[in-house]
């Protein structure tokens, strides 16, 4: 029998840092959710890394830090970040594209670095590549094997839409081949390049049916296979309560013009809850995403039906067919 997902509730006490140490990267992929225009074009400068990570650490509190770009491997200092965080006492994240830019693995170490995540849209070239770029699964995958073989914990993360679905099933035997323990399979989100290409000729998003049916069954396939799987929880049932991480938990989505979400849904947007300015971190004034996130409504999600209300179907008397969960809610399957 199929192992059964669990929701990992939020909890107390712990704080994510998602740290966008830079917004450039050398690939261009057709769902990149940066906005150069709301989250600024810098490379922050490795004394200001330092001070931006002292200002989210807390000895009282388990805290992750994920470094994120753009491409963070493209950061000179980014292996200097990495030792910070760590004397800082967070546990580090990279999540890379798979290039690995100034020889991340020789420099760094699997002491250093909890996790190396590579995101990967395919289980072939034939459906990567036209989705991040020509060239890039040989790439990747290559560069996965070679940090497995260096000891690294690696991870994969699959970013699911219309064009990849129905091949994601087939990442299965390409991870247990790998040798790849952990699989983050994500729900694609409308923000930067997949929001603008979402007309009425294409839809990067998949129908609730289609989620439902496919996803929670790869996940249980790639449990049997030894595999840790975490994704997104999407559609809540009707005894499920409707928590937003905005009010029950402690993340943070830190850009390099200094604006910190509590968020992802909201970064194409002036709404962010804090800014950091003099290397203090400062409430934002006026209307914000802080003050969204108490509304009650019957969709779950408010800024869910505020900034992607074309993801929700309703009934004849007016009611939604599904109850959107927190984006930030995720399920997993543990391998017996």
């Amino acid at each position: 029998m199929s192992p059964r997902a669990r929701t990992v509730g939020f909890q107390s006490g712990e704080r994510n840092i998602f740290f966008h140490i830079l917004t450039a990267c050398n690939l261009s992929c057709r769902h990149c959710y940066i906005n150069k225009e709301q989250h600024g074009t810098e490379m922050l400068s490795r004394a200001t890394m330092e001070r931006w990570l002292e200002l989210f650490a807390d000895p009282a509190k388990k805290a992750n830090v994920i470094f994120l770009g753009g491409e963070p491997t493209m950061h000179p200092d980014l292996v200097h970040g990495i030792t910070k965080a760590k004397e800082l006492g967070f546990d580090v994240t990279v999540d890379s594209n798979g290039y690995l830019f100034h020889d991340l693995l020789e420099k760094s170490s699997p002491e250093q670095l909890d996790f190396l995540s590579f995101s990967l849209d395919g289980p072939d070239a034939s459906v990567n590549d036209p989705i991040r770029g020509e060239g890039v699964y040989e790439i990747c995958t290559a560069n996965m094997r070679k940090a497995v073989s260096a000891g690294y914990n690696v991870s994969v993360i699959y970013t699911v839409s219309s064009l990849n679905i129905k091949h994601l099933h087939r990442m299965i035997p390409l991870l247990t081949e790998i040798g790849i323990k952990r699989f983050f399979i994500q729900v694609i989100g409308l923000r930067g390049n997949s929001a603008s290409e979402n007309t009425d000729g294409f839809n990067w998003q998949v129908s609730p049916d289609e989620w439902l049916a496919i996803v929670p069954a790869v996940a249980a396939q790639a449990a049997d296979a030894g595999i840790h799987v975490t994704f997104p929880k999407v559609f809540l049932q009707k005894d499920e309560k409707f928590e937003c991480a905005g009010i029950v938990a402690e993340n943070y989505f830190i850009f390099p013009n200094g604006r910190v979400y509590r968020c992802p849904l909201c970064e194409d947007h002036p709404i962010h809850a804090l800014t950091i300015r003099d290397d203090k971190l400062i409430v934002s004034p006026g209307l914000t995403e802080d003050n969204f996130f108490q509304l009650n409504i019957a969709e779950g999600c408010v800024m869910n039906k505020l900034l992607q209300p074309d993801t929700i179907s309703y009934d004849a008397q007016g009611n939604p067919e599904h109850r959107i969960s927190c984006c930030l809610l995720k399920q997993e399957i543990l391998p017996e």
